[in-house]
């Protein structure tokens, strides 16, 4: 029945800061960008390689939902990475701090975590393709 993730929605309280790290931090491709007068909300499509996609909402004066001590819902958004040590590589020579890598103590891949500038929790996990 159900075949894969289609999409993932964040919403974000600075939309530019926002979609500046998704599309020139992360290289996100802009799929479709609206605004929605009515809601005084963006939205923003991103595609991701393999065909899935990240929806950024703004809406004004949203509530900040804890991450961390963690909070029930979402956990994490995670990204499958050939090489977890170059992407970590990569993502820092464009300013944004990364966690150590560290490795999954079930399937022995390797993976870390960094955050968007809502401090959501990102992660990188070296998938074995």
């Amino acid at each position: 029945m159900l075949r894969a993730i289609h999409h993932a929605a964040i919403i974000c309280s600075d939309y530019a800061a926002s979609k500046r790290f998704y599309t020139e931090t992360l290289g996100l491709a802009v799929i479709a960008e609206h605004y929605r007068e009515a809601r005084q909300s963006y939205k923003l499509d991103l595609a991701l390689p393999d065909g899935g996609q990240i929806e950024l909402f703004s809406f004004p004066d949203a509530p900040v939902r804890p991450s961390r001590p963690e909070a029930r819902g979402l956990r994490h958004l995670a990204f499958a990475v050939d090489d977890v040590e170059a992407s970590k590589a990569w993502l820092e020579a464009k300013g944004v701090v990364v966690e150590p890598i560290r490795v999954d103590e079930y399937t022995g891949r390797r993976f870390t975590f960094f955050a968007d500038p809502d401090n959501l929790p990102l992660e990188l996990y070296e998938a074995a393709w």
